[in-house]
């Protein structure tokens, strides 16, 4: 934008020179024109490398050693974000003891709005008392557009939580299950502390445990489970547990929120967390760099997984059930008081269970061609240097032909 202005004059200028003498007699000599158009061509110049140098800042490189940046594709936030997604009404096939409602239900009863400042709420109903064995009314959205890799960020303030609450986000692909795969971005229950990553697919999808992330490993029988297989071990998947203590639950939300990203494409499908005080910069800037994030929470290496024939056009899913196949199993050993049943009778025991989300964007790796990697801001100063001899060259042949 800042180089708009003496551009539009060096036009003006090369223009005017150009004139019937009559019509530029008042115009300064030939000396200080050249002076003027030297001036406003370096004052262009420089520019326009900011902004080139700002683009090179972004520029990242894949494995192949192709240049790329992660550019903004779609962001649901605000009075249009539930514009493009469906509420789901089915029954949960985690077996929760939920009613997912409808998108009328929803808003009629306020378990899903957005605030005037533009927060996105969805939540478990929290002011109905229920009989014992009565399910509990609660949101389950997907988008209506589905991916096939991506960069995906979700900033919130606040996931749900609480003794029999079992919540997630996550993508869900278009085929029969698992063989589409399944993406748990954020999921956990009760009152942990601590979210859990998986990953659901068909046969011949396993975990990487030499691949670098800071989790730990969810087992199976005291043993690390590295099958993917949705099939297989009680339809677990394999999952990885996060080291954070505030990366769930009430730790998490007295942090203010933060922001989830997974990265999905064919170097694998990884996620970070950072809680409102660590959010990188450029994430809100919304330049996005993942290799500047340091080592994932979690992360699945194509050298056991191929993230591209294994997930397949996933939509985003956000979902509050309780109890159920998780939240339920483990409710005996979890701490909390009598049974998740009786539990979900009382509606003050879900205050927490909701989220609250100030964005979800989603960016698409866009390859960049004509520039040199190693090398990227210098060859965008020397492109643009080249450009602005050669305008130059021409404006001064301009004004030798108005002497």
């Amino acid at each position: 934008m800042s180089s708009t202005l003496p551009l539009a004059l060096l036009s003006l200028l090369a223009a005017s020179s150009l004139q019937h003498p009559s019509a530029r007699s008042s115009l300064p000599s030939s000396p200080i024109k050249a002076g003027l158009l030297l001036l406003l061509l370096g004052h262009a110049g420089q520019s326009q490398a900011v902004t080139l140098d700002k683009r090179a800042n972004q520029l990242q490189t894949s494995a192949n050693g192709s240049s790329f940046i992660w550019a903004i594709q779609d962001t649901y936030e605000g009075k249009t974000f539930f514009d493009t997604f469906n509420f789901f009404t089915g029954d949960d096939p985690t077996h929760g003891m939920v009613n997912y409602t409808d998108r009328d239900t929803a808003f009629g009863s306020n378990l899903s709005f957005v605030t005037d400042d533009g927060k996105v709420i969805m939540k478990g109903d929290d002011t109905t008392w229920l009989d014992s064995g009565v399910y509990r009314n609660s949101v389950r959205i997907s988008s209506q557009k589905q991916y096939n890799t991506g960069l995906f960020i979700l900033d919130l303030n606040h996931a749900p939580w609480g003794c029999g609450v079992w919540p997630a986000w996550w993508t869900l692909g278009g085929g029969q299950w698992p063989y589409t795969g399944e993406i748990d971005i954020i999921e956990g229950v009760h009152d942990n502390a601590h979210n859990q990553v998986t990953w659901h697919a068909g046969p011949n999808c396993t975990l990487n445990p030499n691949t670098s992330f800071t989790g730990t490993i969810v087992g199976s029988n005291g043993q690390p489970n590295y099958d993917c297989d949705g099939n297989a071990n009680g339809n677990a998947g394999c999952g990885v547990t996060e080291w954070s203590r505030a990366s769930y639950g009430p730790v998490f939300d007295a942090q203010g929120g933060g922001v989830f990203a997974m990265k999905w494409d064919d170097e694998g499908i990884a996620v970070w967390s950072f809680y409102r005080a660590a959010v990188p910069q450029d994430v809100l800037n919304g330049e996005p760099n993942p290799s500047s994030w340091g080592e994932p929470v979690a992360a699945l290496d194509p050298s056991g997984c191929d993230p591209i024939a294994n997930f397949v056009n996933h939509s985003i899913v956000f979902d509050i059930t309780f109890c159920g196949d998780w939240a339920g199993n483990s409710y005996a050993t979890s701490g909390c008081p009598g049974t998740c049943t009786d539990r979900l009778m009382d509606p003050s025991n879900f205050v927490n269970a909701s989220w609250s989300i100030n964005n979800l964007k989603v960016y698409k790796k866009q390859t960049l061609t004509g520039l040199v990697t190693g090398g990227a801001q210098s060859n965008l100063r020397t492109t643009a240097s080249s450009q602005y001899i050669r305008l130059a060259i021409a404006l001064s042949f301009l004004a030798f032909l108005a002497l």
